[in-house]
């Protein structure tokens, strides 16, 4: 009797020890399939989007993508600029003061794709940059014309072009498309909590230049 108890019970062990591996394999698999939904609703209440998502190098979700940018955060900047010209002794002067939302953030047109593993998560997606300012007002600072040097039409279109090219040169030099980057990082990490270390990698070369 002794003997058969104990031949059960090596028998009992050495089943589960057998079938361990495999229930390890089936619960790890689901936890990366829990991670991969919440990484999915993430994105979606984010960016409005659903991320191509693999796991373990297998395709789990295909990407579908309704718009084409995601704006992570914005910023107003304010600039200036001034048309001083002197022809034959007149000189005409305008000064004009433009205050602007620079917005910064993700191209979506290029792929966006989640690797879900065992030991790390990788979002792949471009280098966040500026994608756009909007003006939101105008100020003129200098009006001055000559006595037969005259401000013109084409004088004012002009210094209107460049101020918005001036606020997304400024957009840029401080930082605001770096800055974008750090917060998706912070958003999805306290979204989801993942127990690996979730990597954001940059796929582009290209820094965060203005468009």
């Amino acid at each position: 009797m002794i003997a058969l108890i104990a031949a059960t019970v090596i028998v009992v062990i050495f089943l589960h020890l057998e079938s361990w591996p495999a229930r390890t394999a089936r619960e790890g698999g689901a936890e990366l399939e829990r991670l991969g939904k919440e990484l999915r609703a993430a994105f979606i209440d984010i960016a409005h989007l659903q991320p191509r998502i693999t796991i373990n190098n297998r395709v789990y979700m295909e990407q579908t993508t309704p718009v084409s940018e995601l704006v992570v955060l914005s910023r107003r900047i304010e600039v200036e600029h001034e048309l001083l010209h002197t022809w034959v002794g007149s000189s005409k002067r305008v000064k004009l003061h433009g205050t602007f939302n620079a917005k910064a953030g993700f191209d979506l047109q290029q792929n966006l794709s989640i690797d879900l593993r065992p030991e790390k998560i990788i979002v792949q997606l471009p280098h966040a940059q500026i994608l756009g300012v909007e003006q939101e007002q105008v100020e003129v600072l200098a009006f001055e014309n000559g006595l037969w040097n005259r401000i013109s039409g084409q004088d004012l279109q002009s210094e209107l072009s460049i101020l918005p090219q001036l606020a997304s040169k400024k957009a840029a030099e401080t930082g605001l498309a770096a800055e974008a980057e750090r917060t998706l990082q912070r958003q999805l990490n306290e979204r989801i909590h993942p127990p690996q270390p979730l990597h954001l990698i940059y796929k582009d070369a290209a820094a965060s230049e203005p468009r």
